[in-house]
């Protein structure tokens, strides 16, 4: 039989989980809404193709938290993710101090896409965790799929990045 005191600490584990949930969907949005700026300003195609490719894979990382919100019995809701605001943010000025074409531009916004990755990465993980400990491991297997995705493009993000520098320098 649960203890009050289980049963108060599982109560502020899933609030604790739902602000997380509500802080990602933001962040994915966020996200969503950003990176058809940073696709226009990258140089190479390559570059070009993958912020194209991340925009994908933000709606279909919107539509699963979606999911996950109903999952646990909450309404889809957000709230602000400052981390992911001050990314998006340095991407803009990146994009705003850098010269159009340049190794420079693509470089800085490689490094806006890859902060974005890794905090995504370490939310996801976090989540999954979480998840599993406090019931929800439906939530947890479909966080498990974000999770692998962001991880694979923080890998390509970084081939990019090797192919532009390597490009520069030779």
């Amino acid at each position: 039989m649960e203890t009050q005191t289980m049963k108060a600490t599982n109560l502020k584990l899933k609030e604790f989980f739902v602000h997380q949930l509500r802080d990602i969907y933001w962040a994915e949005k966020k996200l969503f809404s950003a990176l058809p700026k940073l696709q226009e300003a990258a140089t190479t195609p390559e570059l070009k193709d993958a912020f194209g490719q991340n925009r994908k894979l933000a709606q279909s990382h919107v539509d699963r938290l979606e999911q996950v919100f109903g999952m646990v019995n909450e309404k889809v809701d957000t709230g602000k993710c400052a981390a992911i605001a001050d990314i998006v943010n340095e991407g803009a000025d990146v994009i705003e101090e850098t010269n159009k074409g340049s190794v420079q531009r693509d470089t800085g916004l490689i490094f806006a896409g890859k902060k974005a990755e890794h905090y995504k990465i370490a939310t996801y993980g976090a989540m999954i965790n979480l998840a599993k400990n406090i019931g929800y491991r439906q939530a947890a297997d479909i966080l498990d799929v974000t999770l692998t995705e962001d991880k694979a493009a923080d890998a390509l993000l970084t081939r990019i990045a090797e192919n532009n520098i390597n490009y520069a320098l030779n």
